[in-house]
């Protein structure tokens, strides 16, 4: 099972905190969007392991994107 980690509002990915296969729990930060001048740390909803990010640095990002998946 799989949970996708979503941009709640437009953005650009200004920090990756994290890398594929790492282990993460609830609330642990993923990754930082900025967004109107504003740092938005993206944490994870549910404890399990990075099994993908879908952006990369720089990455402009539309609200409701994919940006990572966890693996339970």
């Amino acid at each position: 099972m799989t949970t996708d980690v979503k941009a709640e509002m437009p953005g650009c990915v200004f920090e990756i905190l994290v890398s594929e296969g790492a282990d993460v729990a609830v609330g642990d930060p993923l990754l930082i969007l900025e967004s109107m001048k504003m740092e938005i740390v993206v944490s994870a909803p549910a404890a399990g392991r990075v099994a993908e990010l879908c952006v990369s640095l720089n990455d402009v990002v539309e609200a409701n994107q994919v940006l990572a998946r966890l693996a339970a």
